[in-house]
């Protein structure tokens, strides 16, 4: 007996050449001829799927019957739409002055046709190839219910998702020509994406060979896409319209992914591929949209900037997900905290929140997340790194990554699991010092002795150096902050509605609100948790300890809410709202510390009309020109030392300071570091401002460029 797959290949691959010509030669329909025979030729191809489907969902002669019948009604129909497309065309040419408006009168109705006739043939195609195989569906008698289990049943197979793949790649191929390369690139990478569906095969090898493969397909897609938002700020309308749609639906992919693995419900994710297809051929079908009437940058776009931060994000903490559950079963598989959703609208709406809260903080304080989170930004650090003048600076960046590695991924996670594998759970651990540094938990569980430490050694530095050793180097969110694309949002500090409310080293009435607030929670449940400890009270805050809880709401769950918000409130807001209460110990010692910043020379700040060292801050320390014009130096338990400044100063005129530059002038050496750029004179005899040097102008027309 010949196996049913030998032939439905073989179909398929030929169906999904044709159907891939069918879009291209759509895409260049320019007349109602061509219009109405592409429309023809599409729905024979439904006509042909509908009746097959009529007769293997109840195979009989009689079926087949009406099967035939199905088939011949579909065809009758399409007859007439060639008919009707070839008599309009004859009025049109018979009056020229209409003709010329004919594609853009009709292109609308024509687009949505044509998606809506490939998206029947390929589910109609899924399901006839399936029923062929010898796999049937058991579909229920309710309506809807039948509509979803249908859908779902036809997308998650291999005849869909792999026929679609193949269809999506050959078509992208098909109209490069009228592609930019940045849309190839894109509509390409969905069709790499779509091949790697875990629910196309039911093998466990496939299942977790595609979660990797997309996962790294996904990370790749999102680093090319914020990298090209860096390089060009200015997209045209329909690409920035595709971009968002294309990420929402990723966003919902990736839900219906974990709810595929985690509960064995393909339907969401079924859905999401038919509006990903939707999304697909609603561009190549009309390719030219893409890229026609430039929109405003998207810089000044901050709600468009927010969509496209926060669909990441979602599809990111997905994604994590996805990967804990296939990676580490034994910990996640089942261990997402699942309240009822019943009762009282109150307790319904109050075991949702607790769910969706937990879920979150367990998924971003996950070792997967939290590598896959620093590949991603960590490139965006690499093409920073490139641009990075200055050796300071790039050292910085390279610990920076270093320290991502060390302390947010390796010693929480591998190597204390490793070393310590009876240590007990971080959700039970009484946490008073900062986990992601000196002072993890393992070592604070009821030792205030290495919380004490943590805290001495964390100040000590932080006077020598700066707290640039803290929200610089040590923390997370400087990776998550210093690439690229993020680092280019601090032009939303100076736009944002809160943001601008931040600027200046000013410490503002809200901020030491705010700051009072984390400081009184951190002593506030700290108490709680020794006072648990002892046994002389029990409190829990959502059934965890009061400082697990804190940290858990402050760094796993409110900082991704802030971060996904730069656009309306500016980058580095940790640090410019004081939300941070590691930071907030920082910036007390930083105040006693050797940390300042300093020009070589007051005279050439005078001259300087460009004030890029206050554009490139990514805290919004606008006032720093004034103070190096007068005093020649400039202090703030704000600044981060993240060293933007000095990079942008056109002529090379500031650097950093702290006890290396202190020791140095005590033992009488020069203090100032070398110049990577030669320093202009400072104002001649006859008056002539400083000019920049070559390098330093196209440095600075980037600069203003992209603020």
């Amino acid at each position: 007996m010949i196996d049913p797959n030998l032939v439905l290949a073989p179909l398929a691959a030929g169906m999904a050449v044709a159907v891939s010509f069918l879009v291209k030669w759509s895409s260049e329909a320019r007349t109602p001829l061509r219009v109405g025979t592409a429309v023809f030729l599409l729905l024979m191809m439904v006509a042909m799927l509908a009746g097959a489907v009529v007769y293997y969902a109840f195979p009989s002669p009689a079926a087949l019957v009406e099967a035939i019948w199905t088939a011949s009604a579909l065809m009758s129909l399409s007859v007439f739409v060639v008919f009707a497309s070839f008599l309009r065309e004859v009025r049109l040419r018979t009056t020229p002055e209409k003709a010329a408006g004919f594609f853009a009168g009709s292109g609308g109705g024509f687009l949505g046709t044509v998606v809506l006739l490939v998206l029947a043939n390929e589910l109609l195609m899924g399901w006839t190839f399936q029923a062929a195989s010898g796999v049937l569906p058991v579909l229920s008698s309710a309506p809807l219910n039948a509509s979803a289990q249908f859908v779902a049943f036809s997308v998650n197979s291999p005849w869909f998702l792999f026929t679609m793949a193949a269809e999506m790649l050959l078509t992208s191929w098909l109209v490069r020509d009228r592609l930019s390369r940045p849309a190839f690139v894109v509509l390409a990478a969905q069709s790499v994406i779509m091949v790697f569906s875990p629910p196309a095969l039911g093998l466990a090898t496939w299942s977790a060979v595609s979660v990797y493969a997309s996962s790294v397909a996904m990370i790749a897609l999102f680093v090319f896409l914020m990298e090209h938002l860096y390089r060009h700020p200015q997209l045209g309308e329909g690409f920035s319209r595709y971009l968002v749609e294309l990420l929402a639906v990723y966003a919902l992919m990736m839900a219906g992914l974990f709810l595929w693995i985690y509960y064995g419900d393909g339907t969401t994710f079924a859905v999401s591929v038919v509006l990903e297809m939707v999304v697909f051929f609603s561009a190549v079908v009309r390719p030219e949209r893409l890229d026609e009437r430039p929109a405003p940058s998207w810089q000044l776009r901050p709600h468009w900037a927010f969509a496209v931060l926060a669909l990441i994000f979602v599809a990111e903490v997905f994604m994590g997900a996805l990967l804990d559950v296939q990676i580490d079963p034994a910990n996640y598989l089942g261990g997402f905290r699942v309240l009822p959703l019943s009762g009282p609208a109150g307790t319904v709406l109050g075991n949702a929140l607790s769910n969706g809260f937990w879920f979150l903080a367990t998924v971003t304080a996950s070792l997967w997340f939290l590598a896959m989170m620093g590949a991603e930004m960590g490139m965006l650090v690499v093409f920073k790194y490139r641009e990075t003048r200055h050796v300071e600076n790039r050292v910085r960046l390279v610990l920076m990554m270093g320290c991502y590695v060390a302390f947010a991924v390796f010693y929480p996670s591998i190597y204390f699991a490793t070393y310590f594998p009876k240590a007990p759970d971080p959700s039970r651990v009484p946490v008073l010092g900062w986990p992601m540094g000196v002072g993890s938990f393992p070592l604070a569980a009821g030792v205030f002795t290495a919380v004490l430490v943590t805290y001495l050694v964390t100040a000590a530095l932080v006077a020598l150096f700066g707290r640039r050793v803290i929200c610089s180097t040590f923390c997370t969110a400087p990776l998550m902050y210093q690439g690229t694309t993020i680092d280019a949002m601090k032009s939303f500090n100076r736009s944002g509605p809160v943001g601008k409310k931040y600027l200046s080293s000013r410490l503002s009435a809200v901020y030491a609100a705010t700051t009072a607030l984390v400081m009184g929670s951190l002593v506030v449940t700290s108490m709680l948790s020794y006072l648990d400890t002892i046994g002389a009270a029990k409190v829990f805050i959502e059934g965890a300890d009061p400082t697990v809880f804190f940290f858990t709401f402050y760094f796993a769950v409110l900082w991704y809410v802030m971060f996904v918000t730069i656009p309306y409130a500016g980058t580095y807001n940790c640090v410019t709202m004081g939300w941070c209460y590691t930071g907030t110990v920082a910036q007390a010692f930083q105040k006693l510390g050797f940390f300042k910043l300093k020009v070589r020379s007051r005279e050439v700040c005078r001259d300087c009309s460009t004030l890029d060292c206050a554009k490139g801050c990514p805290i919004g320390l606008v006032d720093m020109p004034g103070h190096f014009r007068t005093k020649g130096e400039f202090r703030s338990s704000k600044c981060c030392g993240v060293g933007d400044c000095v990079e942008r100063c056109p002529y090379d005129n500031l650097y950093i300071a702290d006890v290396r530059h202190w020791f140095r002038e005590r033992l009488g050496l020069p203090v100032r570091p070398s110049r990577t750029l030669m320093l202009p004179m400072v104002r001649s005899a006859g008056g002539s401002p400083p000019t920049p040097t070559s390098a330093s102008t196209a440095s600075t027309a980037t600069t203003i460029a992209r603020s």
